[in-house]
């Protein structure tokens, strides 16, 4: 049983990506693809998780996870989705580093299924404007506590994936940018499912069309029928070109609250989130996903 995990990350576009994917919980059960409602699994592996620190889990906890998640149902690929995988938004940043806890929880659910090949899939999202969100949300917003002597330049999404591979070296992990998403959508989803390009899926164009207006729309959806066969690096093509004259302002523009945070920094900050996406490419066992 392959087992696919989703973890967020917060702030991105998790929940409603876990929504697209429930919406086909049907034509993916004919294809032995599995997505539980995320109350069946959610708070039994973050207590079986959190429980780990302190002594492993027992043989019989993969078949009690299962068993709550699966109720029988016949399973070949099952996906799950929680943007706490790697702990909650108050301790995501921690003395200058994304989400610390990671490859340490990625370890635990290597051994929590140690029979099922795992993958992991999570979107990154640009520092300059995701630190800002998370400061807010931290339990120690101390610059010793959130900085730990480090300057937002040296924050990088790269340290913790490398991390992550180094304690978990069996799990393969595809990433991709949240500014990115409503490009790729349906490639993201189609990823995770682990299903073609040619297979039925519903949701493909949701995102797109909550960030459009309503006329921009329409015109797509016109596009589209007028033209059934363009490849899917065409469809993008489209697409952006789209969001270039219907996006809707209020649903892409994002407003910083950082104290001190100039606009020379958060371009500073933008440029070395660049240079990282293409430090992730060259990881091992790392896959991003691109327009």
């Amino acid at each position: 049983m392959q087992l696919v995990l989703h973890a967020g990350v917060h702030f991105t576009e998790d929940e409603r990506l876990l929504k697209c994917l429930l919406r086909n919980v049907d034509d993916f059960a004919a294809r032995g693809i599995v997505v539980p409602g995320p109350g069946s699994y959610r708070s039994l592996i973050r207590d079986t998780l959190n429980a780990m620190h302190k002594t492993p889990a027992s043989p019989e906890a993969r078949e009690v996870l299962l068993d709550a998640m699966l109720d029988d149902a016949p399973a070949e690929r099952v996906i799950l989705s929680d943007a706490n995988f790697f702990r909650t938004p108050a301790t995501a940043m921690q003395e200058g580093m994304l989400y610390p806890a990671a490859p340490v929880r990625m370890m635990r659910m290597s051994q929590l299924f140690p029979e099922d090949p795992i993958e992991l899939f999570f979107a990154i999202r640009n520092p300059a404007t995701l630190l800002p969100v998370l400061l807010k949300e931290a339990q120690d917003t101390s610059d010793a506590a959130f900085w730990g002597g480090r300057e937002p330049a040296d924050v990088k999404w790269s340290e913790t994936i490398s991390q992550i591979r180094e304690t978990a070296p069996d799990i393969p992990i595809t990433v991709w940018c949240n500014e990115d998403a409503p490009l790729i959508w349906s490639h993201i989803l189609r990823e995770i499912a682990g299903i073609g390009f040619d297979e039925k899926l519903i949701g493909g164009f949701d995102l797109l069309t909550s960030i459009m207006s309503n006329e921009g729309v329409e015109r797509f959806r016109g596009y589209l029928s007028a033209h059934p066969d363009i490849s899917e690096v065409q469809k993008r093509r489209v697409i952006a070109a789209f969001l270039d004259k219907f996006a809707l302002d209020e649903e892409i523009e994002e407003e910083l609250d950082m104290p001190g945070w100039t606009e020379e920094l958060v371009a500073e900050l933008t440029e070395v989130y660049d240079e990282d996406v293409l430090a992730i490419q060259r990881i091992p066992g790392v896959t991003v996903l691109t327009p």
